[in-house]
């Protein structure tokens, strides 16, 4: 499933997500533009070649006291770089409104996936078109809160 629209480089990725971490952070995690009224998170992974922290903007939903994001880096062909770094180092920091804490990282394993892919689809449909966009598996990642 080849989707015809031009993909964003990563050059775009990291511009887009700098001003969208600006804003969360000026704003006690809200966001405007095409973010408004999405639940945001801001999830920091160590980089898996780097050792550097990597900070992402996310949308989220909750499943209990957890929180789930997807890897569907807006349904392009690759995962993206903030997965890739959570697999090699599932210890990460996340950023909820003007809350900051550590986590663990687990990605889900079926049914569990689709269970959780499904309810993102449900309140966010455009995560149904991001499936239907790529022929890869859109990983579904479950942080879990540490003590």
């Amino acid at each position: 499933m080849t989707d015809p629209r031009p993909r964003i480089t990563d050059e775009q990725w990291l511009n887009l997500n700098e001003g969208v971490i600006a804003e969360f952070r000026a704003n006690g995690g809200r966001c405007g533009g095409r973010w408004e009224g999405n639940p945001m998170v801001l999830l920091t992974t160590t980089g898996a070649r780097s050792g550097e922290p990597r900070t992402s903007p996310l949308t989220y939903t909750s499943d209990g006291d957890d929180l789930v994001v997807i890897a569907s880096r807006a349904g392009d062909d690759r995962h993206p770089d903030w997965y890739h770094n959570l697999v090699a180092n599932p210890d990460v920091v996340v950023e909820l409104g003007a809350e900051r804490f550590e986590a663990t990282a687990s990605v889900a394993p079926e049914p569990e996936r689709t269970r959780l892919l499904d309810a993102r689809v449900a309140e966010m449909p455009r995560f149904g078109d991001y499936v239907d966009q790529t022929d890869r598996t859109i990983p579904v990642v479950v942080l879990t809160r540490r003590s």
